[in-house]
């Protein structure tokens, strides 16, 4: 990790951007009660643009554009939506660049990171689930004769989709691209820091030939999402975001009885066990703690060391952290970029003092950057943290990663286990019969072994416990979007 290995990243300008409009029923406006809300550029702490605030007037034009187009888009064959869809993926990819800088400037995220993860994976969901929706179909039921029974699956309505500000393209992509693919209309409320690429994406999806009113995006605050999720008109909400937020989304909806899917916090526990291969290892350890600035609900946060191997991961790491590149994120040989916001900054900074106070050991990092007015961070790692410590405990959500020894296996999987959170975990070992032993044993809704962060379209993740329910990626996301209907003829 000490050697970026980007030089080769093509260049990529700070885009100008327009002051942004609500896209709603295929037209851009202005907002009903004419709000508007700073864009901060996290690398700086300058404004660079507007968006518009929605209000509840606002989310009600969105939604009832949405009943208004759902018939017609649900009334298409799969193959067609599918059409409509492989063509996002196919212009997604045409404007990489735009879309780099775009997420670049708005979340702080390095270009390297943004070419290489959230733009390609964003065309990778909207072509996955071009696939699927082709495939959606019930099943005919044996039933004793003379009866004939059958199932059909069916679009839910008009979708709700709240994302956060982390990873703006992907997270809006996992909820847009199934939810389409079913046959549904969306209402997107992306977070109030990072709305931009929400909006490209709109533009992207009505160039790809998605109807009026199929795809709506209403920028703003907490007055957009409440209203989302108070609207009669919403037949699910799919979330997600903190769990604190989350609780009240679910019960929200909960009154209604709608359905919902909650990808929430995350506080992930990565495991070393003795016969580890320590050049993956560390490797692992540091993308799990500084990829995208640590602000990742399944980062790896917490690191559980085999006692004989403490000393030696401890000190390798605080060699080959500190020379991990934090800067300005259009630099392509920056792998560190600002936090998103001045907010998340002072979280951190808030918490490595609450480490100090309780007695942790600072072994590198620990200390704002300053660099250019920006939202940086030097990547951290403490040490000496009792199990119940808040630091140990919490979900940070920065680029701070906490260091505790154990003995034994079964200490390892209590202490991985040992928060309210279920998003992830993994473990580093070559003992193929102790990786299967592990990962059964972890209480996350994906296990990752001698590696981090691997994520394919493909594969489902989601929560247990206090991270949440329901699935994102996967045919169980498409599913997720759909209602069962049982016909019963009697012959």
């Amino acid at each position: 990790m000490t050697d970026s290995g980007l030089q080769d990243v093509p260049a990529v300008s700070r885009p100008h951007v327009e002051p942004g409009k609500l896209f709603i029923d295929g037209q851009w406006c202005e907002a009903n009660a004419k709000g508007r809300r700073d864009v901060i550029d996290p690398s700086t702490g300058k404004v660079v643009t507007t968006v518009a605030e929605a209000d509840a007037a606002d989310v009600d034009a969105a939604v009832t554009a949405g009943r208004r187009a759902f018939g017609p888009w649900a009334r298409m064959s799969g193959r067609e939506r599918a059409r409509v869809l492989h063509r996002v993926a196919d212009i997604v990819r045409r404007r990489e660049d735009e879309l780099v800088a775009v997420e670049s400037l708005d979340v702080g995220k390095p270009v390297s990171l943004c070419r290489a993860v959230d733009v390609a994976t964003t065309a990778e969901i909207y072509e996955y689930y071009s696939g699927l929706a082709q495939t959606l179909q019930g099943a005919t039921r044996q039933i004793p004769i003379p009866s004939h029974a059958y199932t059909s699956r069916e679009p839910l309505g008009v979708v709700g989709a709240i994302t956060p500000f982390n990873f703006p393209l992907i997270l809006s992509s996992a909820k847009i691209a199934p939810a389409l693919a079913a046959g549904n209309a969306v209402v997107h409320k992306p977070a109030e820091d990072t709305p931009l690429s929400a909006l490209l994406m709109a533009e992207i999806l009505a160039e790809a030939g998605v109807p009026d009113g199929v795809l709506n995006v209403v920028t703003g605050g907490g007055q957009a999402g409440e209203a989302l999720l108070r609207h009669p008109g919403i037949d699910k909400i799919a979330f997600t975001g903190s769990t604190e937020i989350g609780r009240h989304a679910a019960a929200t909806a909960g009154q209604a009885l709608k359905p919902v899917t909650m990808e929430l916090g995350g506080n992930a526990a990565q495991i070393v066990f003795e016969d580890a291969d320590l050049d993956k290892a560390i490797g692992s350890v540091i993308k799990g703690f500084v990829f995208n600035t640590g602000q990742f609900c399944m980062g790896a946060p917490r690191l559980l060391v085999h006692r004989s191997l403490y000393d030696t991961v401890l000190g390798i790491l605080a060699g080959a952290v500190g020379g991990v590149p934090v800067g300005d994120p259009f630099d392509p040989a920056t792998v560190v970029g600002p936090m998103a916001a001045e907010r998340h900054l002072a979280k951190v900074e808030r918490y490595v003092r609450l480490a100090r106070d309780q007695g942790g050991q600072v072994v590198t990092g620990g200390e704002r950057l300053e660099l250019g007015g920006g939202y940086y961070y030097r990547p951290t790692i403490i040490a000496g943290l009792a199990d119940d410590s808040r630091v140990v405990q919490e979900e940070i959500f920065g680029p701070v990663l906490t260091v505790q020894p154990f003995d034994t296996e079964d200490e390892a999987v209590e202490l991985a286990n040992g928060t309210p959170y279920g998003l992830a975990a993994g473990l580093q070992t070559t003992d193929l019969a102790r990786a299967h032993r592990v990962a059964a044993r972890l209480e996350a809704g994906i296990v990752w072994v001698n590696d981090w962060a691997m994520l394919d379209p493909a594969i489902p993740f989601g929560g247990v416990k206090q991270s949440g329910y329901g699935r994102e990626y996967g045919p169980e996301a498409l599913e997720s979007y759909t209602k069962v209907k049982s016909v019963v003829i009697a012959l």
